[in-house]
């Protein structure tokens, strides 16, 4: 909004230039959804302990969890307002691709707000089924892929996707499966990121640094001289989307400021589904698909914790009539933690490993 109002003014008075440039607005976001965050945190927490919409807590997880029992959740709320509040005030709200990651983040926020209500205020234990949700999911992805195809957002074809580490290269997804692979990525990352979410301020901290990281591939991927230097393509306008990440990740950190151990509140499905959706998103407009498996790391190797854990309980269980297991717990933050490590040891070594994955996704910038 202030792009719109203020840089038709550059004319009158030079200070009102910066609005013309991406990195300034980007500050500007993610100063104001920190800002946003700080500021509604305490109110939205408030809110939420009026409407008792408590945390539940798992018989079967780690012991020093159950004190967590009745924390406020839905926080993902404050995550959502900070980050469309910020993006519509700095970006440019003709922008596609803005437009299209605002959709998603609310799309995906209002599935998980609705598998939360179901959990805290129904009372039902299981939330939204999870067919429905992959369901809510699927259609998501399903309008997206079919948004691509039909009204392009580049010159690039569609169904192209850049391979990290190769440059002047990229994979072409065969026609037919184009649409599913959109909806697998949407789904996959947004359900990983809701894996995540299981020890205070976990996923929040590793979703502002893929946010960020992708900022910076977006401003890179938005600009002629650096995405052909790099060997990257070229994607004119995709520079907004740095705007959108930094206002994401700025929302991410507000949270965590009430959400760092001991949590006062809990973003709960409405956060983790829609930071996770977004920033798979943001990955497919910017056709760096195999980027996100790298920079957002943590959260693959959490979602894969599950899918083996799982998965060889299930063989097992048919082979032999008894059902083992590979991890203690999983998502694979429970399984240190059932190994004696205290919550806040995991919470910070796995924020370490989030950021190594996001400086192996910088390398790939050079390393081509």
């Amino acid at each position: 909004m202030l792009y719109h109002l203020l840089t038709p003014l550059s004319d009158e008075h030079i200070i009102f230039n910066l609005f013309r440039y991406i990195t300034f607005r980007a500050a500007g976001a993610i100063i104001t959804s920190l800002i946003l965050s700080f500021v509604l945190g305490p109110v939205i927490i408030r809110w939420l302990r009026t409407l008792r919409v408590g945390q539940v807590v798992r018989a079967e997880g780690p012991e020093d969890h159950l004190g967590k029992a009745g924390t406020p959740t839905m926080g993902g709320v404050l995550i959502l307002v900070a980050t469309v509040a910020a993006t519509l005030l700095w970006a440019p709200l003709t922008n596609v691709y803005v437009i299209v990651a605002l959709i998603v983040l609310m799309w995906l926020g209002v599935l998980g707000f609705l598998d939360d209500y179901l959990k805290v205020v129904r009372r039902r234990t299981e939330g939204l089924v999870g067919r429905y949700k992959l369901i809510g999911q699927g259609v998501l992805g399903l309008v997206l892929g079919a948004f691509l195809i039909f009204f392009p957002l580049s010159p690039v074809p569609h169904n192209w996707t850049s391979v990290p580490f190769l440059a002047d290269f990229h994979l072409e997804i065969w026609g037919p499966v184009f649409i599913p692979w959109i909806m697998i990525v949407l789904a996959g990352s947004s359900n990983a990121v809701n894996l995540t979410d299981g020890l205070d301020g976990l996923a929040a901290g590793l979703a502002g640094i893929v946010a960020g990281t992708f900022a910076v591939f977006a401003y890179v991927i938005g600009r002629v001289d650096t995405s052909v230097y790099l060997g990257l393509f070229y994607l004119p306008g995709s520079g907004e989307l740095s705007i959108f990440c930094m206002a994401l990740g700025g929302a991410a950190l507000g949270f965590l400021w009430f959400n760092a151990h001991p949590a006062e509140v809990f973003m709960g499905d409405t956060g983790s589904l829609a930071l996770g959706g977004a920033i798979g998103a943001v990955a497919l407009m910017l056709k760096a698909e195999f980027l996100l498996v790298i920079a957002g790391g943590v959260f693959v190797l959490e979602a894969l914790s599950v899918i083996i854990q799982v998965g060889y309980f299930k063989y097992t269980a048919r082979r032999t009539g008894r059902g083992e297991r590979v991890f203690r717990m999983a998502p694979l933050h429970h399984h240190f933690e059932k190994a004696g490590w205290p919550e806040s040891k995991v919470i910070i070594r796995f924020w370490i490993l989030g950021i190594l994955f996001a400086l192996i996704a910088f390398g790939s910038l050079k390393i081509r």
